[in-house]
């Protein structure tokens, strides 16, 4: 009976204070999307496993770790330690893009020269709620899916970049294009 009169007193509440208003978890922050570049085509081509982390998804792996715990990132989803981190998600809440652009080019630069591979890094100022996804679909939602055809156009044009607001910050020299020149 007590339970049933507290929800009925928050049910009576106004909705400004309620659940149903905006969610007090969301906050405005910088949403970031991680994705190796043409990671089939190069498992194949150097002939590691893919079930097991490579010098390049265990170096992302890595890299997406250190960057976590310097920036206070909640990594929404793609962190993988068994497998390797071949795509990441991360949010941080109340930090603008431009803030850890920096960071973005070092971890871009460090998997080039360290795996000779590149990697497509989109950066956007975004609403964060900072919740890890269950799913890949999951976490694909929303406005992670407005990221995410940024980060698709960016891989067709031949990826290795950092994106960040709208500029391309850094240019890989590991990017491969998509159809090579006579």
């Amino acid at each position: 009976m007590k339970r049933r009169a507290a929800r009925d007193a928050r049910a009576s509440e106004e909705p400004s204070l309620t659940r149903t208003a905006t969610p007090s978890h969301l906050t405005e922050g910088t949403l970031i999307i991680i994705d190796l570049d043409k990671m089939e085509e190069i498992i194949k081509e150097r002939g590691w496993s893919e079930y097991k982390p490579n010098p390049a998804t265990g170096l992302l792996t890595m890299l997406v770790e250190e960057f976590s715990r310097q920036h206070r990132a909640v990594v929404v989803y793609g962190l993988d330690e068994k497998r390797g981190t071949e795509e990441a998600i991360l949010e941080i809440p109340m930090v603008e893009p431009g803030e850890i652009a920096e960071d973005l080019v070092k971890i871009a630069d460090t998997i080039c020269k360290e795996a000779n591979v590149s990697v497509t890094i989109v950066a956007v100022t975004s609403i964060v709620g900072s919740k890890p996804a269950r799913t890949r679909r999951d976490a694909y939602t929303g406005i992670r899916g407005e990221a995410r055809k940024i980060l698709t156009m960016l891989k067709r044009k031949g990826g290795g970049v950092v994106y960040i607001d709208g500029s391309i910050m850094y240019t890989s020299p590991c990017r491969r294009t998509s159809h090579p020149e006579p």
